[in-house]
């Protein structure tokens, strides 16, 4: 079940993502999901 997501609805989910985090939690949370690409990246490589 492929899922398009458009500019428009990426834009909703951010603003749905900052009004459930705030705006001082969102680096953070941009953060880890860099952590964690990063490491699905290298899981990948390895295999």
């Amino acid at each position: 079940m492929p899922v398009n997501l458009g500019t428009p609805e990426l834009i909703i989910i951010a603003l749905i993502v900052i009004l459930l985090f705030g705006g001082k939690k969102i680096p953070e949370f941009i953060k880890g999901i860099g952590q964690a690409m990063n490491e699905f990246k290298k899981g990948a490589k390895e295999e």
